[in-house]
């Protein structure tokens, strides 16, 4: 084999590609990149089993082949050439030359025929969307997907089509984020749990602009995303998800109006206060036209009023900083909406339309602390 293409090039098919090689395996091929010039293509591919990448590399094919390649020490290769066209040829061992200016890596390799192939996805309905808003989504909801995998359905985020709407919900046991998008067109019915995993290396790639389409094409077991000449292969994650219509509620006996921005910077200097792994909550004392904010720490304490719009009762309620910090992040609105019951019950912020739920469960808080 023989090829040969610009380092930025490579470089940037390379990097797309690390995301499906796993960091520990007891099968040493899935360490490797298959890089596949047989066909007018080049073509590089990785896989984990889990999850599989597979992108086509611009670049001038002189002899056709096909070779695996450790997937770390070629990446370390690639990044540190100088900015030029890199040559690799392979012989009849496997062995890879790399050739940039002046720079030359030998390095042995491994017969392509051995590595993991992709699953064949039959490509019969896809759901096109535009890469900016897959990737918005996933941001607006994959910081509530559970990290450990006690639960695996947690571990995920379930991708629902009902009525020609795309709606994708993550949880962890203490917040639900949903974020809903109508489709132009109509769409079968469908729901699938898609790893976090998955999700969250989709959209390092995803380029996020509007005018590029990405289209998701699924099967009983597999996803497939297809954009800028790169498929990405996972598996879903099997099992029936959480049945969230019952955890949402409508009812509310509070209701706050507040600039996001200020709660936001307010909750994040309380913040201040909190060393990393302390349980310290936020409490919130909710009256007419006044929301205050007070913090209190082995290091210090805090307090803050901001002005909101309030219809209801009052009410003293207390929340994990961080969950909240983490809602407000990803809304755009410069005004948010808070529905509260009691100091017990889940509190809703949400915008009229629905577009996004986020749910935050309360933390118990002393008498002490509420006065």
């Amino acid at each position: 084999m023989k090829i040969i293409c610009s380092k930025s090039n490579l470089l940037k098919s390379v990097n797309i590609s690390l995301k499906a090689v796993p960091s520990k395996t007891t099968m040493p091929i899935l360490e490797c990149i298959l890089m596949d010039a047989t066909t007018n293509q080049i073509k590089f591919t990785t896989n984990d089993m889990e999850l599989g990448i597979e992108t086509i590399v611009d670049g001038h094919i002189e002899e056709k082949g096909m070779v695996a390649l450790d997937a770390k020490i070629f990446y370390e290769i690639i990044r540190r050439l100088p900015d030029n066209d890199v040559t690799i040829t392979t012989d009849s061992n496997y062995v890879a030359t790399i050739i940039c200016e002046k720079a030359k890596f030998t390095i042995p390799g491994k017969a392509g025929e051995d590595f993991a192939y992709l699953p064949v996805i039959e490509k019969d309905d896809s759901l096109t969307l535009s890469q900016f808003t897959l990737k918005e989504m996933i941001r607006q909801t994959i910081f509530s997907i559970a990290v450990n995998e006690n639960n695996r359905l947690m571990t995920g985020e379930l991708f629902e089509i009902k009525d020609n709407c795309l709606k994708i919900i993550s949880l962890d046991g203490h917040r639900i984020s949903i974020r809903k998008m109508p489709l132009k067109r109509e769409y079968s019915d469908r729901k699938i749990v898609v790893p976090g995993k998955t999700l969250s290396e989709i959209s390092k790639i995803l380029s996020g602009e509007i005018d590029d389409q990405v289209s998701i094409y699924f099967t009983k077991n597999h996803i497939l995303f297809e954009f800028d000449q790169t498929m990405v292969v996972s598996r879903l994650i099997e099992g029936e998800y959480f049945r969230i219509d019952q955890m949402l509620s409508s009812d509310y006996d509070t209701k706050v109006s507040v600039n996001k921005k200020e709660f936001l910077d307010c909750i994040d200097r309380a913040t201040l206060l909190v060393r990393e792994g302390d349980k310290k909550p936020i409490v919130i004392e909710i009256t007419d036209g006044s929301m205050e904010l007070k913090i209190d720490s082995a290091m210090g304490s805090m307090n803050e009023e901001i002005d909101i719009e309030k219809s209801g009762k009052d009410i003293v309620i207390g929340f994990n900083p961080k969950f909240l910090i983490d809602a407000l992040k990803v809304i755009d609105d410069e005004v948010i909406n808070m529905y509260l019951m009691n100091p017990k019950a889940p509190c809703f912020i949400r915008d009229d339309e629905e577009n996004y739920t986020y749910l935050i469960l309360p933390v118990n808080i002393s008498q002490n602390q509420s006065r």
